[in-house]
């Protein structure tokens, strides 16, 4: 990975593969979702970007804004490498992952610099803006080191207020066990660390990147606690739900779960809007893929914004927000249509590459039916990106193994048939991605595919036995992009 920086952004050279509706770099590279934060009437959306080339340079903030959730503004980088804590020389370093909040009326930034060369390499720092786009950093870190040196990893802050006090939790790790560390403040320069608020139990990863701890459902003391954990593959984001008692600063889970069953799902952060929903978006890609829209020269994207409830089991749920209609363009539905044992059902006008698609199937347990859609399919049937439930068995797929270019793979994920035996697909396609919503959100699969731009064919089938369609909904969908200020 190269750390020079370079004065001229690198132009994208093919939009094949460029989203149609999800927030994406202008140029250069984009990962991890920053700073999420509703301030002053519009939402602020800050990511991991590297501006002139499409790989992990020095990190830099990147920085946009939207009223509606949906069509976004670029702003200027808001941080740039500059300070002793998070620049260097022949070294890795950059502004790493961090969270937002409003002091005040202060738009405030609390992210890690990192300096491989510095000791320690990891430290927590801040930078605050009156205006929401320009941002003045502390002139030294506000914690200066991990509360022990031998650790793996001391990064991704993620702060939130309960009452006059400040409270943070970043991701550690430690004797290969992942942690989330929890300090509080009064005024966040001052931090006082607290102890463990979480730890692995020995199956949760030697280190939980991005960890972000929240209050969600009725009781006063029920939280969630999300984090990216490291080194146990394939999982590669995991939930805890339970209490967080403030007292004594610790968090005691009663249910877990992968937040996304999908295979370019990673760093989700949350954060609260106006109406106390509760928000996340993840990064839709993931470390060590292909990632085949670098060769054009761009990389990396954002998920849908995602609201998250909380079942009376304890389940997360997740489901995209109610603004996302706003996109909703021309519509085709159909309803109680019997899907034919191994016969094709290719519902009229319903073609494209940027789509919303909602399916209501009866699911019988006792056949042997597999059923589903298929996307992005060519026109000889070579190219597809399959979607399928087994109600036999209680397994959602989706089989990405002739999407295109890119990587294969099959996502995998359990799912219960509603109470009425219904299964409903909530699908979002857009240009080199799929995103599926289960059941009302009890799980969600997310994919990055690179099929051909002529590859743009639908189709419902059922295989092993006949199934009836419900209902089905699809609309296309139209451009969330919009032009801002870039560099």
């Amino acid at each position: 990975m190269s750390n020079t920086l370079q004065n001229e952004t690198v132009p994208i050279t093919n939009n094949r593969y460029r989203l149609q509706y999800h927030l994406m770099p202008p140029v250069g590279w984009m990962n991890d979702p920053n700073g999420l934060i509703y301030y002053k009437g519009e939402y602020h959306a800050f990511y991991q970007h590297y501006p002139y080339g499409p790989y992990q340079g020095p990190m830099h903030w990147g920085h946009a804004k939207s009223k509606d959730l949906v069509h976004w503004e670029h702003l200027p980088i808001a941080l740039t490498p500059s300070m002793p804590y998070d620049s260097g020389e022949n070294t890795v370093y950059g502004c790493w992952s961090g969270s937002g909040v409003d002091d005040g009326g202060v738009l405030t930034l609390i992210y890690t610099g990192h300096v491989e060369s510095n000791n320690p390499v990891e430290v927590q720092c801040i930078a605050r803006s009156t205006d929401g786009i320009h941002f003045e950093k502390g002139p030294v870190s506000v914690i200066d080191g991990p509360p022990d040196a031998e650790c793996f990893g001391f990064r991704d802050p993620k702060v939130w207020k309960r009452g006059d006090k400040w409270h943070l939790v970043v991701g550690y790790g430690k004797d290969g066990k992942g942690k989330a560390l929890h300090y509080t403040s009064a005024d966040l320069d001052e931090w006082a660390y607290e102890g463990i608020a979480a730890e692995s139990d020995g199956t949760m990863g030697d280190m939980w990147e991005c960890p972000d701890l929240f209050p969600l459902g009725e009781a006063a003391d029920s939280h969630v606690l999300i984090f990216s954990p490291m080194n146990i593959a394939p999982v590669k984001t995991l939930y805890l739900s339970g209490q967080f008692d403030y007292d004594t600063g610790k968090f005691s889970n009663q249910h877990k779960d992968r937040v996304d069953y999908g295979f370019d799902f990673y760093a989700p952060q949350t954060f609260e809007d106006a109406s106390g929903r509760r928000i996340m978006f993840g990064w839709m890609n993931i470390w060590g893929a292909e990632m085949p829209e670098k060769e054009d020269g761009w990389m990396g994207a954002f998920t849908l914004p995602r609201v998250l409830t909380l079942a009376e089991d304890g389940s997360l749920l997740a489901n995209p927000a109610e603004e996302l209609k706003a996109l909703r363009g021309s519509h085709v539905d159909a309803a109680n249509v019997l899907l034919k044992d191994s016969e094709d059902f290719i519902p009229g006008g319903a073609a494209g590459s940027a789509l919303e698609i909602e399916a209501v199937f009866a699911a019988d347990s006792s056949s042997d039916a597999e059923f589903g859609l298929r996307v992005r399919c060519s026109e000889d049937g070579s190219q597809y990106t399959e979607i399928s439930y087994k109600a036999s068995e209680g397994v959602l797929r989706m089989n990405r193994d002739h999407a295109g270019a890119g990587e294969g793979g099959v996502s995998e994920a359990t799912l219960a048939q509603a109470e009425d035996g219904r299964i409903k697909l909530r699908v979002f396609l857009d240009s080199s991605s799929v995103e599926l919503f289960a059941n009302d959100g009890r799980r969600t699969i997310t994919n990055r595919i690179y099929p051909l731009e002529s590859s743009l064919g639908l189709k419902l089938f059922s295989r092993g036995g006949d199934t009836l369609l419900e209902t089905l909904n699809i609309w296309q969908l139209e451009p969330g992009q919009t032009a801002g200020a870039g560099e």
